[in-house]
């Protein structure tokens, strides 16, 4: 590599960002489909950051919740727990990790293209993009459908209105966003820079309409929150009215948030001028970077940034896990994670057994 060569997933940021993790005990996770990868920013000193990518299918979706983690990829849904008691020890790096998130299941879902998901009372919802519907994922069926939109005549896999981001409240999906309110296959797409709407669950009303692809939006006390990705906006909505106000303009298609404090975290991508569904958005031509920005809440100043400048170059998902400084995570893709064993009081590494040899006649 020569010196004018940066390193795969190499980053800049804002000299406040490993502050704020590092004083806050807080580390962020975000999934990249385009580049397949879950990947771990945490604070190694205040004055510096470390990532962690690991490989996984066209990662979409996570939930996290009590030390749990569920990733949505291409044909799965995968779970990872928190497993303290195998961090120190992990072998290829000891007295590294506060914590490790380890490979515990896997759903085999299909290629249904799942977008948001959270654990609630009931179990793991997600949001069933392909099928127009909210769903539970279980090991009894490949999703198991729950509700879906009013104007969804059919359960079938034509991604009709584009549903894609889920609020939950009290453990039960509250709001749902989709690009359009449309009842053919692809529909959206005919008016995706501003057919998006904002849908109640519990009542099936819509809350409001004509929003610019809007995607996560979150409950965050008694503040509903959504991002309009084409227009790059963080907005907040009435949630009696629909009526939104605009809190801050992000220069690009922002997707993806999670909160911590009066922090937002958004992730920002930059848009594939070569991409049909992408190229004619109004953000296209002033999408500069992809990565993430925190956004006070409470001001609608962004205070910080993270700025990828090779490998990444579209974000789904974000999500704040605090508690642990650096955690690890094991992909699925190699045998590692293959030999952490997890007791309810203790881990073990598994050394492998050596080959034997086959002695001949």
């Amino acid at each position: 590599m020569t010196t004018t060569e940066k390193p795969p997933f190499y980053s800049t940021y804002s000299p406040n960002i490993p502050e704020i993790l590092w004083k806050n005990k807080l580390t962020i996770a975000i999934t990249t489909y385009q580049a397949g990868k879950v990947i771990f920013i945490s604070a190694n000193s205040e004055n510096g950051l470390i990532q962690l990518p690991r490989d996984f299918r066209k990662a979409m979706g996570m939930a996290y919740h009590g030390g749990k983690m569920a990733i949505a990829t291409r044909e799965e849904v995968v779970i990872l727990k928190n497993t303290p008691s195998l961090a120190k020890g992990y072998p290829k790096m000891p007295n590294t990790y506060d914590g490790l998130f380890m490979p515990r299941a896997t759903y085999m879902t299909g290629e249904v293209d799942l977008h948001d998901m959270a654990w609630g009372q009931a179990g793991l919802w997600a949001v069933n993009t392909r099928f127009s519907c909210l769903s539970m994922i279980n090991d009894d069926y490949s999703f198991e459908p729950k509700w879906q939109p009013s104007f969804i005549s059919d359960l079938v896999p034509e991604d009709r209105c584009h549903l894609n981001g889920m609020a939950m409240k009290n453990g039960h999906p509250e709001f749902v966003t989709s690009l359009g309110t449309t009842n053919s296959a692809f529909g959206w797409r005919e008016n995706k820079a501003k057919g998006g709407a904002m849908i109640h669950v519990p009542s099936g009303e819509i809350l409001t309409t004509g929003l610019a692809m809007p995607h996560s939006p979150r409950l965050e006390g008694n503040k509903l929150f959504a991002l309009l990705s084409a227009t790059g906006e963080l907005i907040e909505v009435d949630q009696q009215s629909g009526k939104y106000e605009v809190v801050t303009k992000i220069p690009g298609f922002v997707r993806g948030m999670s909160r911590y404090g009066n922090l937002l975290f958004i992730g920002l991508s930059k848009m594939r001028k070569s991409s049909p569904t992408f190229k004619d958005l109004p953000i296209a031509q002033e999408s500069i970077f992809p990565g993430i920005v925190v956004v006070d809440a409470n001001t609608g100043k962004i205070v910080g940034h993270i700025k990828y400048e090779t490998s990444l170059e579209e974000i789904y998902d974000v999500k704040i896990i605090s508690g642990m400084l650096r955690p690890g995570i094991m992909g699925v893709n190699t045998d590692d994670h293959r030999n952490g064993l997890s007791l309810p009081t203790q881990g073990f590494w598994a050394v492998p057994e050596e080959p034997k040899k086959i002695e001949s006649e």
